[in-house]
């Protein structure tokens, strides 16, 4: 039996099938979109850890905003009622008037430690500038506690970063290395994508929560200082007593 004879490939059907495989010019070729969910994922656990860190450090952010302020913490009211009572020589329900949970706040902390020692001292009126003193340290040092964790967080997302991009050069080394030098490039983009986007992760992290940081130190001191000459003002009457 005869077989059709097959046909034989020149050089130039290779060329026609190459030029057919060729994007024409001004084609447009499908480009695949990477969402932000795709970026974590390219960082790796180190990229997971980043972003839990970022979702910490907004909450905290929220927060503070919240209870960092000055209608919070030296509420104007507040303020005008005890000076009333201790205009009026009414120490006992000024006391109370402090002590009420209703009425905590800073400014009610610090007044009440002075009108303390103001009654239970000998020497009320020159113990209880010390007393207030030390209470405006003592809730100067709980505020500052509290934004700790954001001046922790932007301290350690750029470290967490840079792990990452240790890890991702690791794994773009140890590619070319079981390549023998033969990777190609999209074989090394894992390792290489890592590296980058973990060092972006930390940065975008760190440079927001240290800016939130330093804006609520700079708010306390703030407060604080102001804080202070109210409280003044309103225990002024005590001098004249005794």
């Amino acid at each position: 039996m005869f077989t059709a004879p097959q046909p034989v490939a020149t050089a130039q059907d290779e060329v026609l099938e190459d030029v057919d495989a060729t994007p024409a010019p001004g084609a447009v070729t499908e480009t695949k979109t990477r969402s932000v969910l795709d970026t974590i994922i390219d960082g790796g656990l180190v990229g997971l850890l980043i972003t839990l860190l970022s979702v910490v450090a907004v909450g905290f952010i929220i927060e503070h905003f919240m209870t960092i302020r000055k209608s919070t913490l030296m509420p104007e009211y507040a303020a005008e009622d005890v000076g009333q009572l201790i205009a009026q020589g009414q120490i006992d329900q000024a006391i109370e008037y402090c002590a009420d949970p209703a009425n905590d706040s800073l400014f009610a902390e610090v007044v009440l430690a002075g009108l303390e020692r103001y009654k239970g001292s000998e020497f009320g009126f020159a113990e209880y500038k010390a007393a207030v003193e030390e209470a405006g340290e003592d809730q100067t040092g709980r505020l500052y506690r509290k934004t700790e964790v954001l001046g922790l967080i932007g301290s350690i997302a750029p470290m967490l970063g840079l792990t990452g991009t240790v890890l991702g050069m690791i794994k773009a080394f140890n590619t070319i290395a079981a390549t023998e030098g033969a990777a190609k490039p999209a074989e090394l983009a894992g390792g290489i994508g890592q590296a980058l986007v973990t060092t972006l992760m930390g940065l975008v992290v760190a440079i927001p929560t240290m800016v939130a940081f330093s804006y609520f130190r700079n708010k306390i001191d703030s407060i604080i200082a102001e804080a202070g000459k109210r409280v003044e003002q309103v225990l002024m009457p005590l001098g004249r007593r005794k």
